[in-house]
């Protein structure tokens, strides 16, 4: 399994999509959903979780797109 996919502020606006432990944005987007859209096929690729965060900073989201040994409790996907 890969690193996760962070979505998360970006420090001069907008919203950013970060790997786990990256010190630069994989990508900057205006909103939070265009970055969760950027962050998904990143997360597939690496078989990682994309982990959203929101404006406070606290995770407020988790999807995974590894190979999950147990089925998701949430059935929203």
């Amino acid at each position: 399994m890969g690193k996760n996919v962070h979505v998360t502020k970006h420090p001069s606006g907008g919203w950013q999509v970060k790997g786990a432990g990256n010190q630069k944005a994989t990508k900057v987007t205006e909103t939070q959903k265009e970055a969760i859209k950027a962050a998904i096929p990143i997360a597939k690729n690496n078989k990682s979780e994309v982990v959203i965060h929101g404006t406070d900073g606290k995770i407020r989201d988790k999807d995974s797109y590894g190979n999950d040994p147990v089925p998701p409790n949430d059935k929203r996907n």
